[in-house]
């Protein structure tokens, strides 16, 4: 065994009530922070913690039991990305919202504020259509499967058909939540921040239609260097790899027993198959919000 794996008992932290009490001490400093600093995310950070105490814990139960069958082992990741594609939709859909609500105030001050602020399709078409507003903007959250699967399917593919990757619980799990996680992420982010920029620079989107062009090429035009930036999180870690953060793959493997070496370009597969798979989804995010699959019903043309 590697020293490194022998050191600790191959714990990176001990399992202790100490380690509870830093983790509560810790997610209250977090909420109160977020809270008393004007963040807007107190009661969410609190929320986040507590889930994910419990969601941890209900996944050490079951995950030995999980891995034993490749079946049971893939209809979890089809759970991963289920929640994955809801998580993602209902961040884009918050940008969406308030997309929306700016839309919809600088209506409302146009027509001289009166009655309610009318966002989204059912103004377009003269306020009518109110109820297919809502159902559309429902079920929007459904097309943050697309991005997420262009760029996590294709890579599990390649592992799987080069051998690369077992046909083993145990593995498939893990790298498929790393991925999933990743395109996860920049599906959220890319999505938020396109629809935003869309609803900011909504006059651009406009001059630029009356110049002439397309209407996906318009929005992209505008959104494309905001969204873009999504990819930032994801380049810092890999560009500061090994100076900076020492990842969860690269110190799992030592403490495994794996040499530093095996650790490395394990770690440097995983850091590049990320940038690999937001890259893809940050494209097809931007690709649904220029073809106007999501943002429609918040009023964003």
């Amino acid at each position: 065994m590697h020293p490194l794996a022998a050191s600790g008992g191959g714990q990176l932290l001990p399992v202790t009530p100490a380690l509870g009490a830093a983790c509560a001490v810790l997610l209250a400093v977090a909420a109160l922070v977020a809270g008393r600093g004007g963040l807007g995310h107190g009661r969410a950070v609190l929320r986040a913690g507590l889930r994910a105490a419990v969601q941890l814990a209900l996944v050490a139960l079951v995950i030995a039991w999980v891995v034993r069958s490749l079946w049971t082992s893939a209809l979890f990741v089809l759970l991963m990305f289920t929640v994955a594609m809801r998580t993602a939709g209902r961040r884009i859909g918050e940008g969406r919202r308030r997309a929306g609500a700016g839309a919809g105030t600088g209506a409302g001050r146009r027509r001289g504020g009166a009655g309610r602020l009318r966002v989204g399709a059912g103004r377009r078409r003269g306020g009518a259509g109110e109820g297919e507003e809502g159902a559309a903007g429902r079920w929007e959250w459904v097309w943050a499967a697309v991005p997420i699967a262009a760029g996590v399917l294709p890579v599990l593919l390649l592992l799987a058909a080069t051998g690369l990757l077992p046909a083993k619980g145990i593995t498939v799990i893990p790298v498929a939540g790393i991925l999933i996680g990743g395109a996860l992420t920049a599906t959220s982010l890319a999505g938020r921040r396109a629809l935003d920029e869309l609803r900011l620079r909504h006059g651009e989107v406009e001059a630029a239609l009356a110049l002439g062009f397309e209407e996906r090429d318009a929005r992209l035009e505008i959104c494309r260097t905001a969204a873009a930036t999504s990819l930032v999180p994801a380049l810092d870690q890999t560009r500061t790899v090994g100076l900076v953060t020492l990842p969860g793959a690269f110190v799992g493997m030592l403490l495994g027993g794996a040499t530093p070496v095996q650790a490395g370009a394990v770690q440097l597969f995983v850091l590049v198959a990320l940038l690999a798979v937001e890259a893809v989804a940050v494209t097809a995010v931007l690709e649904l919000v220029g073809r106007g699959l999501v943002g429609t019903a918040s009023g964003i043309r």
